[in-house]
This record gives C-alpha cells, structure tokens and sequence, in this order.
C-alpha cells in the first residue's frame, strides 16, 4: 500500500458519505485523518448540523463494529465500560460488557453527562483498554471514538474536564452549510421530519479493517524532516509561554499534532510532511488543549486567536 492507495479510497468513501450528507467534505477528511492517526475526534455544533449522521455514515463505509452511546445526566459508569456480574449457578463472575467495547463508538451529547461518567472513557481513550475489577481487557486494534456536542446549551450540561478534552485529537467545530448544499439538502431530506434512515441509502463499505492498519502503518513511515519536527516543538512550546494563557500544550500534544501531521499528508497523498500541513492542524490539535487566562477571557480573547499569533510568530522551515 502507498498513499496513492490512500487516495483513491478515500475519494470513493468521501464520495459515499455525500449521497448522505452534503458539505462536509473536509470533515470526512479529517475524520479519516484521525482514523489513520489512530486518535478520537469531538464533533461540535449546533443542533441540526449533521453530526451524529456524519459519524453514523462514516462508521458505515469504514465497515467498522459500531456502538453508540446517547449520554444522559442519569447516565452511569457502568452503562458505559460495563461490570462484573456474578453466576449464582457457577459461582464465578462474568463480565457484562459495555457499549464502549466495539471498534467505533459515537459518543452522543458527551457533555450531557457528569465528570464521574465521563471519566469512564479515559482508560479507553488513551490505552485502548478497560478494567474493571483489577483485571484488564484489550479493546479492538482499530478502535475510535468519535464525541458530539452542543455549545450553545448550557443548561443540563457539563463542560468537558481538561483531562478529557486532551484524549481528543481533533476538536472539530461544524458550521452552518452553504446555500448550494443547503438546498442540496432539503431537496434529498426535506421529504421528512426525522433524521434521515440510512438503511434508506443503502452505503456501500469502501474499506475494511486490513486497509485501515496497513494505512497506518504507511503514515508511521512518512517523512518527518527534522525542520519539521523543531517547528512542531516550536510552536508547542511557545503556548506555554503566551501571557494570554494560563496553560499551554503539553509534550503529548506535540507528539499528536506531528501524528495528525502524517496522517492528513497520507489523507493529501503526500509522502512527506510540509509546514501548510502543521499550520491547517494547530488549531484543531491545540485549541481544546490551551487554557486562557482569566484577564483574557474578560478580554473576549479566543483560544483560536492566541494560536493565530504564536503561528504568526514563529517563521516555518523553509
């Protein structure tokens, strides 16, 4: 397999999702990106922007297992990774296992759910494993985890930890389509008030799970030139050191952002990384992992505009 491969796939699968969901092509992009980078993705946006049917068509034309959660305040631990429940017949405990052990799990309205419940995805996210009761269970090679939120609501809702929000690759903001799509849409959809069915749609699986590790296996190989890499801690480093933030990027996020770097080169059908490539992806590698300060926030300073500057600070290789 080489990136040519990767290319023409992902043209077939960028072209399936669109008979579902029109305009999100850069997402699908990006979507595949953390696939390849083997991350987790947050999805944020108004209601009504086609998040849970992106993801739920995503996961359809990648073949993977799909598990979906819809996070509600009652919402517990358990319900999530799952227990041990014990056999009065064979007097041993078995282990019940929760919705998060799948290969793609959509985490609906993750934000609707308390810390306590939130947190039972940590060990999932990061090691790709769950214990419960001291014992360890591996999850699927090919797992992901793709979350949805509002920003809008506030009420019933709570905001994700900075623990939590830093197992997430990509956070990706969905805005409102273009006129063109928009109409696009109401002429495929506007025939009824539900989400639309997939099963109506009929996609076809562009790729199977062979194909997602051996193209993870070439983006581990792209190039990756020095300059590249000094840029990368560059511009993590001078996060921290921002007055407008109270804390800057961790050493993991550089390591993600040079994985996420790889991966959409592959996803471009580049061998090779480019500094275009690290500035597309700070904002979505680095926003949710930046603090602001207090003063900043009185300001109405954004975590977007903060990176805006470091970027423009920092000269890129040439």
């Amino acid at each position: 397999m080489d990136v040519n491969e990767i290319v023409r796939t992902l043209a077939a699968l960028r072209q399936e999702i669109g008979r579902v969901v029109l305009g999100q092509e850069a997402t699908v992009d990006l979507l595949m990106t953390a696939l390849l980078a083997e991350g987790h993705v947050l999805l944020e946006g108004v209601p009504g922007t086609a998040k849970t049917l992106l993801t739920r068509s995503f996961a359809a034309v990648t073949g993977l297992d799909f598990r979906r959660i819809q996070f509600t305040p009652d919402l517990m631990p358990a319900d999530v990774v799952g227990n041990s429940l014990f056999d009065f017949q064979r007097s041993v405990f078995t282990l019940n296992r929760g919705p998060v052990f799948t290969e793609f799990l959509l985490a609906d309205e993750i934000n609707r759910t308390p810390p306590k419940t939130q947190s039972a995805l940590l060990e999932a996210m990061q090691e790709r494993s769950v214990t419960l009761d001291g014992t360890s269970y591996a999850l699927p090679e090919a797992f992901i985890v793709v979350a949805t939120q509002n920003p809008i609501e506030q009420e019933g809702t709570y905001p994700l930890p900075e623990a939590q929000l830093d197992r997430f690759l990509f956070k990706i903001r969905l805005g409102y389509p273009e006129k063109e799509h928009e109409v696009r849409m109401v002429e495929t959809h506007g025939h009824r008030s539900t989400m639309p069915r997939l099963a109506d749609f009929h996609l076809q699986r562009i790729v199977e799970k062979d194909f997602i590790l051996a193209a993870r296996r070439v983006v581990t190989e792209l190039r990756l030139v020095p300059e590249i890499v000094h840029y990368i801690v560059d511009i993590v480093r001078a996060t921290r050191e921002h007055p407008a933030l109270l804390a800057g990027a961790s050493p993991r996020a550089a390591n993600m952002l040079a994985t996420a770097a790889r991966a959409h080169a592959a996803v471009l059908g580049q061998d090779y990384v480019v500094p275009d490539i690290v500035k597309s992806l700070v904002p979505l590698v680095l926003e949710h992992r930046v603090v602001l300060t207090p003063t900043a926030e009185m300001e109405g300073t954004t975590a977007g505009q903060v990176l805006s500057s470091v970027l423009d600070q920092i000269p890129p290789p040439r």
